[in-house]
């Protein structure tokens, strides 16, 4: 059987038999494209791990299936029996006066609780959530799903993002201070942090998960989570890879650690300089967070992101994160999908005719991509089983609803995803292996395809649009889109906005830092770079209507099979990116953007707008990094 509850490589044949795992593969409908019963079966070398350690024990490694190979898995109402399910087996209660020594917690200050739940099993965290009452059981159509309300808090709170500036140190002299990384002393932390643990001393139980980020085992960290409550410990259980069994967490020590006291807050915010009584608090050299005030679980996941930006970066050789979603098709051709949060990045990357990597998080380095993460996170709002099948049918038993609503129909609480009253940011969580079509391995070759997806509000950029190496760089440094309502606090409407990489509120070095790394992997790798717009067309938001996924999505597959390239193309004049005159199963009206509007005139104001927009952003990046790319900007 194989000993895993998600996305997990497969062992080595001297930890569970070659044969036996086979069986196992074969039993859930996996498929291998071209490797053989002995490619899978045979001794599996040890790997450099970090710092130059070996390993045979790396999660989802690469020795037993080459990265290009699609292996997925058909998933199933989940049951105690399920192999995938039940294989995650590090689950621990630990009672007694020294519980926190035994968790691993002690360490921290933390001594108070006499019981420990450790790496609950998802039945586990599903009978705790129930017997504390912290939300709702709906009724799914694929099964039942445990719910949470976070109350006010339905979205990050970035401005209430810290990071402590130990002066002097590496972070220090490498973080790109400012309004996405504001400074906070070491005081403050100190004063927060003891008042995390003092309230955590108050406890008698509380639950600690230690896990991984990163599926590449060169850069792959250590995470634990301390938390009062067993949702909490359920998102980042979907979230992050989980252990296979106790033995992998042997000797585990933690690279980072949050504690999460989000039932706090600060009073003595004015006196500490901060923003609000929410603090969400990181320290890189005492490997801590703190997180007070916000109960919304993008909190835990978007912390370790920006971590991970912080750390790939200073690797050797350096490695390139990206906030993306990325997918292989069976022939190993991978694709990248760059955007923010509700621009498409999870609905695009599940295709059914392709194998998932992931949804959200990944790295690139001198092998390939790979996922950070061991689930997704995606928004509900008007989901259906019909426009996004995969999402919809990845919610049941394991999965978790935040901030969706819930309709009685006869005696049972159904999820209604198109009432938005609470908000349009509500969000299922769920393990990867929820995805019918999800890569097993989680890693995949060099991308053929970058695609930067955007959110346009204002009904200029085309649905599609073919990008030149310079360009390519020129529109990742911009990073344009729109902050579609309720990702964060205070949005109700579509707003323009650029966010540097598509992912300014996670970067934690200078920008160009980043798009340096990318230029280097467009280079070395041939790959090519799009604009696709799922946003508005025929006009701005109010006017236009929004992009059918649908649409969008054909645009995509004539991207990866390549028939895109069977068209001829024409070039804007104000971007100077080049349009195709035709694309299967996509109305031909629709890919020139100014035939769209009902005046072309009001068309052609809106787009020297939205160019001078562009180019009064870019001011800030002229001259900066290796190369100016200002003059592969739009031209007014």
């Amino acid at each position: 059987m194989l000993a895993t509850s998600s996305r997990i490589s497969l062992r080595t044949a001297t930890e569970i038999g070659g044969r036996t795992v086979l069986k196992a593969l074969v039993a859930r409908g996996a498929s291998f494209p071209s490797s053989s019963y002995s490619s899978l079966v045979g001794p599996s070398p040890a790997i450099a791990g970090k710092n130059g350690k070996k390993s045979t024990k790396a999660f989802y490694p690469s020795y037993h299936l080459q990265y290009n190979q699609q292996i997925a898995f058909k998933s199933a109402l989940p049951n105690a029996d399920d192999p995938i399910r039940g294989g995650y087996n590090s689950s621990k209660i630990i009672s007694g006066s020294d519980a926190c020594d035994k968790a691993g917690i002690s360490n921290l200050g933390i001594n108070g609780p006499s019981t420990i739940y450790k790496n609950q099993t998802f039945e586990e965290l599903f009978q705790h959530e129930v017997k504390n009452k912290e939300g709702k059981v709906a009724q799914a159509e694929y099964g039942e799903t445990f719910t949470v309300d976070t109350g006010k808090f339905t979205g990050r709170s970035p401005k209430d993002k810290w990071i402590v500036k130990n002066i002097g140190s590496e972070s220090d002299a490498n973080m790109d201070w400012g309004n996405v990384n504001q400074p906070t002393s070491p005081e403050v932390f100190d004063e927060l942090y003891e008042k995390a643990v003092n309230y955590f001393n108050t406890k008698d139980q509380c639950y600690v998960f230690d896990g991984f980020c990163g599926a590449n085992p060169n850069s792959q960290r250590k995470i634990r989570f301390v938390h009062e409550m067993a949702w909490q410990q359920h998102f980042v259980t979907n979230m992050f890879i989980r252990a296979n069994e106790e033995s992998d967490l042997e000797g585990f020590e933690p690279d980072f650690t949050i504690i999460n006291a989000c039932s706090l807050v600060d009073e003595d915010w004015e006196k500490h300089g901060l923003n609000s009584e929410v603090a969400v608090v990181f320290n890189v050299e005492k490997k801590c967070a703190v997180i007070f005030g916000t109960w919304y679980g993008g909190e835990n996941k978007k912390g370790i992101f920006s971590l991970m930006n912080y750390w790939l970066p200073l690797e050797d050789p350096p490695q390139f994160p990206m906030h993306c979603s990325s997918n292989v098709g069976k022939d190993g051709d991978s694709a990248v999908f760059f955007g923010l949060s509700g621009t498409g990045k999870t609905t695009l990357s599940a295709d059914p005719n392709r194998a998932l990597i992931g949804d959200d998080e990944h790295g690139w380095d001198e092998d390939g991509i790979f996922n950070f993460e061991g689930g997704c996170y995606a928004k509900t709002i008007n989901l259906s089983e019909k426009t996004e099948p995969d999402i919809y049918r990845a919610i049941h038993k394991d999965a978790m609803l935040e901030n969706v609503a819930l309709k009685d129909e006869g005696g049972k609480l159904v999820p209604d995803y198109f009432d938005t009253s609470k908000t349009e940011n509500g969000r299922v969580s769920y393990p990867i292996f929820h995805i019918d079509n999800y890569h097993e391995p989680q890693m995949a070759g060099h991308p053929n395809n970058i695609i930067f997806l955007s959110c346009d509000a204002f009904g200029v950029l085309p649905p599609i649009a073919k990008l030149t190496p310079e360009q390519a760089m020129y529109h990742f440094i911009s990073g344009y889109t729109a902050k579609v309502a309720g990702t964060e606090r205070g949005i109700t409407e579509p707003a323009a906005t650029f966010s540097a990489c598509f992912g300014a509120a996670f970067l934690t070095h200078h920008p160009t830092r980043y798009a340096e790394l990318l230029k280097d992997k467009l280079e070395k790798h041939n790959a090519q770079a799009w604009i696709v717009n799922s946003g508005w067309s025929g006009g701005p938001y109010g006017v236009g209507e929004r992009m059918s996924i649908k649409t969008t999505r054909n645009c995509v597959n004539a991207i990866i099979d390549g028939t895109i390239e069977n068209t001829t193309w024409s070039q804007d004049p104000v971007f100077g990116w080049e349009l195709p005159a035709s694309i299967p199963d996509v109305d031909a009206s629709v890919l020139s953007p100014r035939n769209t509007w009902s005046d072309p005139k009001e068309y052609d104001q809106a787009e020297r707008k939205l160019a001078a927009m562009y180019v009064k952003n870019f001011e800030k990046y002229a001259g900066k990094g290796d190369v100016d790319y200002t003059q592969y900007g739009p031209k007014l």
